[in-house]
């Protein structure tokens, strides 16, 4: 019998290689040093948005969002505009999951973003954010009882993060202590062909506590450095596991994008209001929901921005409330990308670059693509909210995501360009057509 050729994938949600080896020079994190300091180690480039679902969505689809569909965490209905939260049942295009299977090959895939509601597979699947429910979030259906008798827990609290430290910081050594569970479970018998696990805890911490986490004299900077510390251990766990099986095999180590220290947040949509470009019904600017209420886009309207920097031309052809013809729409479009480029914050400009829908995206789903994309300088954290009427602002955040610096590592030492090619790279390894 010819032996499996296992390939194990553990993603490090938000790690970016310059902030992995600064964290390695801030505490003693073995494992992480012994990926970031080997030659294997290089950046790969974010899918734009440089959001979670976007790009891990574009790993386990091995293609872009121009051929699965997602292009952000929030989808807008165009005939009510509504907005809903993007799953799994929005992916357009088929899985690696789905490609192994119809080959015969076994999948196991822990905490895996944008993977819920957990679709069947020839393996297990438990997904990751966002995933509400237990129950819908396993394959097959009996592992829920069995996760949830060992404490299983799919996503720490985070809402009120930065307001209640331990709150956070307390929930995220919980979940990653009931992930390395989950892993011993999901582990056992070593009948797997492709291994995905996903720690996403980092994503987390960066967002709410990355000042702490980088400045020695901060308050919190002992307890993140714990944290991390535990991290690491699951870090080491994982590579422990993999040493141990027997050859052929790989280990691909990869995130999904970076992280930087934020210097603001960037409203689009504030901005397209004062340039005249976006008027809003009237509505509450003081509830929960309201900074999600797109149902007020008033007719008038000319264009709209969902998170994070995702423009969309408010034309007739595309939405139900839209009054500009495609080629005004189009005419427009210009003049919003360069205002854009000229928005300053102290001095400094905010916008690296805002790129044409068409010259980012192609494939079957191109024609759900935005009609720009805002790429922000280092430390800009692009927002779309419906509530905010200020430009620039700080609400509790630290961290936020960059698009050239997610760290990867493969034990073959291969090179590729963009998240979707972590994805090739798993059908080449099984020798499946991309």
């Amino acid at each position: 019998m010819t032996p499996r050729t296992r390939l194990v994938v553990l993603g490090l949600d938000g790690l970016a290689l310059p902030l992995a080896r600064r964290l390695c020079e801030l505490t003693d994190l073995p494992a992480l040093a012994s990926l970031v300091h080997d030659s294997r180690a290089m950046q790969v480039a974010s899918e734009l948005p440089e959001l979670s679902p976007v790009n891990w969505t574009s790993f386990f689809t091995a293609c872009g969002p121009g051929e699965h569909g997602v292009y952000g965490f929030t989808r807008l209905d165009p005939a009510s505009y509504a907005l809903s939260i993007t799953d799994s049942s929005h992916v357009c295009a088929p899985t690696i999951f789905d490609r192994l299977s119809s080959q015969g090959l076994v999948s196991k895939v822990l905490n895996l973003p944008n993977t819920y509601p957990a679709k069947p597979l020839r393996g297990m699947l438990v997904a990751g954010f966002v995933a509400p429910e237990l129950s819908r979030a396993v394959h097959p259906p009996v592992l829920a009882a069995i996760l949830a008798r060992q404490g299983y827990i799919l996503e720490a609290e985070t809402a009120r993060g930065r307001a209640e430290p331990d709150l956070l910081l307390d929930g995220l050594t919980r979940s990653l202590v009931s992930r390395q569970a989950a892993l011993d479970l999901l582990w056992g018998g070593l009948d797997f062909d492709l291994f995905v696990y996903v720690l996403t805890e980092t994503d987390r911490l960066f967002h709410f506590f990355l000042d702490a986490v980088l400045d020695p004299s901060h308050w919190l900077h002992d307890r993140c450095m714990k944290l991390l510390r535990l991290w690491d251990t699951a870090v080491a766990d994982a590579l422990e596991r993999y040493d141990a099986l027997p050859e052929p095999k790989r280990l691909v180590v990869l995130a999904d994008h970076g992280f930087a220290p934020l210097i603001t947040e960037v409203d689009v949509n504030a901005w397209l209001m004062r340039a005249g470009f976006l008027r809003l019904l009237p509505g509450s600017d003081h509830s929960e929901s309201g900074q999600w209420d797109a149902t007020r886009i008033a007719p008038e309207s000319r264009a709209f921005a969902l998170d994070p920097g995702r423009i969309y031309l408010h034309d007739r052809e595309r939405f139900g409330r839209g009054r500009l013809s495609r080629r005004e729409a189009l005419a427009l479009r210009e003049d919003i990308r360069q205002g854009l480029l000229e928005l300053r914050f102290e001095g400094q400009p905010v916008l690296e670059a805002v790129h044409r829908g068409e010259d980012l995206y192609q494939g079957s789903q191109a024609h759900h693509a935005p009609d720009l994309v805002c790429v922000g300088h280092p430390g800009f954290d692009l927002k779309a909210k419906f509530d905010r009427r200020e430009i620039f602002g700080l609400f509790g955040r630290t961290g936020t995501h960059t698009t050239r610096d997610a760290i990867f590592w493969d034990s073959q030492g291969s090179h590729p360009a963009l998240l979707r090619d972590t994805g090739k790279l798993v059908l080449n390894h099984f020798g499946l057509s991309t």
